[in-house]
């Protein structure tokens, strides 16, 4: 059904990468989103009013503040979709993160609300009764939540959209609220045994839990991420194949939205080659990489020594102590200032977050073991880089 809802509402489905395409499935997915969360809503708000049931109250409020949260969902889309301007020149694609995390902040103010209604049914029971039509309502809402969460997850996915992987997740977890309700209704109409008010709370407290997860998970491309694995991967397999590039590093991703990848890198080329050569390669990359990729790409170009014998062997030299010292950390951007009393080994190193020394003491351990293992001529001129890859 939601493949065929996506072809008889999506002029041009297939091509997600389209802003304009992109925009039209946030909308249909919002729509969708607000009629059939009311729908189930006022169902709700109705049956539990007239069987005096606040677990079915509690659930009724969270469907509408489900179809809230598909009017903040359909705005955040419409205004993500806005092309960039002299004020955001990246574009506004992380709006959709920010309307993702306003749908997170929801539940969680829905579910402390929740809380304190149950508590007080708690304290002060109400008698509620409950009839076969009740119990159809709540597997009528289940089943039409599973649904929607199937129908959230396929669009997110297509699209690669964090809001509507939010939303999907907040409907399965109303599978679970709902369902708890029907079973305490069971319970109820079957012993006579009243967990209303406990049903409610535990419903509030699972929607409490899930709307934190999801302000983590929301937030995290607003704080900035790590790109994925398979990324980093293509990036480096791509620019490596290219011929006269000898190897890259201090590669950095920053993603201003969906289809808005910006990146730098540097690119090691042999430092005897024609500049104008080695130009001409990096243009041609960056090209290849807007057009194939759409990755707007700026490579910084690093000329390698790899013709002089006594470079190559000190690299190597260098290379193998760091290791010895810390196998976490690797070296880059390595050449040599020849001099009559001294020679400056001047390279990076790479120090991932979180490692034991600090960025001084790194330096001054592998300077000692420099003039120790090489020679007393030898000295470091070492820059520390920080691995932006996670």
């Amino acid at each position: 059904m939601t493949g065929l809802l996506i072809r008889l509402l999506i002029p041009n489905w297939q091509n997600t990468d389209n802003p304009a395409v992109r925009e039209r499935y946030g909308k249909v997915a919002g729509i969708t989103g607000v009629v059939t969360n009311f729908l189930l809503a006022v169902l709700k708000f109705v049956t539990g009013w007239l069987f005096s049931s606040i677990a079915i109250m509690a659930d009724a409020v969270n469907n509408l503040t489900d179809s809230a949260s598909s009017v903040v969902t359909l705005i955040g889309f419409k205004l993500s979709g806005k092309p960039a301007d002299a004020e955001h020149p990246y574009g506004h694609a992380r709006i959709e993160y920010i309307s993702g995390m306003i749908v997170s902040f929801i539940m969680v103010m829905l579910g402390f609300q929740l809380a304190q209604s149950s508590v007080e049914k708690i304290i002060v029971p109400e008698e509620s009764t409950f009839t076969w039509v009740t119990i159809a309502i709540l597997i009528a809402s289940v089943l039409a939540k599973l649904w929607q969460g199937m129908f959230y997850r396929t669009m997110g996915k297509r699209i690669s959209s964090t809001t509507l992987m939010a939303t999907a997740t907040d409907s399965i977890n109303d599978v679970v609220a709902t369902s708890a309700v029907l079973l305490g209704v069971l319970i109820t109409l079957f012993t006579g045994v009243n967990l209303d008010g406990w049903l409610g709370l535990a419903v509030a407290v699972f929607i409490m839990i899930s709307g934190v997860r999801l302000v983590k998970e929301t937030s995290q491309p607003l704080l900035g991420m790590a790109p994925s694995k398979e990324l980093v991967e293509s990036v480096y397999s791509k620019i490596l194949g290219y011929d006269g590039v000898i190897g890259l590093h201090d590669l950095e991703v920053h993603s201003y939205g969906e289809g808005r990848i910006f990146a730098s890198v540097h690119c090691e080329v042999d430092a005897s080659q024609d500049i104008l050569v080695s130009h001409d390669i990096i243009d041609n990359i960056e090209r290849d990489f807007l057009e194939d990729m759409d990755i707007h790409l700026v490579i910084h170009l690093d000329p390698i020594q790899i013709h002089d014998e006594r470079t190559r062997n000190l690299y190597h030299q260098v290379k193998e102590l760091v290791l010895g010292l810390h196998s976490e950390l690797s070296i880059h951007d390595f050449r040599v200032v020849w001099g009559t009393t001294h020679n400056n080994l001047i390279f990076d190193v790479v120090v991932p977050f979180g490692f034991s020394l600090k960025d001084t003491e790194v330096c001054h351990q592998i300077s000692a073991a420099i003039q120790n293992e090489i020679g007393k001529n030898y000295y470091a001129v070492i820059t520390v880089d920080h691995n932006y890859l996670g």
